[in-house]
């Protein structure tokens, strides 16, 4: 069987405060892109993992897909199966992309194999691969909290605005992002605060990241103000970065603007 993991953005992120188990509290506004990576799982004699595309710096045995897995066959004594990923999500970006295969590769096993349990138990072993997973197992727009695990879904869309995402040839580890950032313990969300059109959220839709790493990578600053140069009615850094986004009325003319960045644009419906 196949899927397609995709991608996520943050409309705005907050850093509220450091826990004692030392994660820190957050709140964002999350939602889903079509930009994907593919991801196949089979059953096998024995198991096998293959990657390809865009490559990762951790190494098959750290990847999250494998983890997945582990987790699934301890529970429900799986056998081998042979998983091909395909990666064309940029890693280090704030895009989720290593999540999404984590919570894709969960949904694919139960389907390959037929399984039968709740969906709590299903968010209960994402949150055990990260904070972003339990995102894409409802993989709506949806206010995160807590870690990023507490996933409560909003009645959100961007119908006909214009998506550019712009990735320098860096990543960003998002230890070094918080390693950056000054706890701003400001909420991002009230209900019913939402401005709408996005040309309203420049000075409100913050995200805590983006100054800390602005100054430690200028390029940054220098894709903000291209983003908004071509048209851009809001731009923001994604989660920790290092992607940044600008959302458009119309479609961005915007051939060569970026050079050899990676680029993706697409339309909200």
């Amino acid at each position: 069987m196949i899927c397609f993991p995709n991608a996520k953005i943050n409309l705005g992120l907050r850093v509220l405060r450091k826990r004692e188990d030392g994660f820190h509290d957050i709140e964002t506004l999350m939602i889903p892109l079509c930009l994907c990576d593919a991801l196949e799982i089979v059953p096998a004699e024995k198991f096998g993992f293959n990657l390809t595309g865009l490559a990762i710096e951790d190494g098959p045995d750290n990847n999250l897909c494998l983890k997945a897995f582990k987790i699934m066959q301890q529970r429900y004594d799986l056998p081998p199966v042979h998983i091909h990923l395909h990666k064309v999500i940029p890693t280090g970006a704030g895009l989720g992309g290593g999540s999404s295969d984590a919570a894709f590769t969960l949904k694919l096993l139960r389907r390959v194999f037929k399984l039968k349990f709740c969906g709590s138990e299903l968010n209960e072993m994402a949150q055990m691969l990260g904070s972003d997973c339990n995102f894409f197992i409802h993989n709506q727009a949806a206010l995160c909290t807590g870690r990023g695990e507490v996933v409560s879904p909003v009645d959100f869309n961007l119908k006909g605005w214009h998506l550019m995402l712009v990735k320098p040839p860096f990543n960003v580890a998002t230890s070094d992002a918080y390693a950056q950032t000054t706890l701003s313990g400001k909420a991002l969300w009230t209900e019913g605060s939402l401005p709408d059109p996005p040309d309203q959220w420049k000075d409100w839709m913050v995200n805590d990241f983006e100054a800390g790493l602005m100054e430690r990578y200028p390029v940054l600053a220098e894709i903000r103000d291209k983003l908004y140069s071509l048209g851009a009615a809001h731009v923001s850094l994604s989660g920790s970065g290092s992607a940044m986004y600008g959302l458009f009325k119309t479609k961005p003319v915007s051939k060569d603007a970026f050079g050899k960045m990676f680029t993706w644009e697409e339309e909200f419906s």
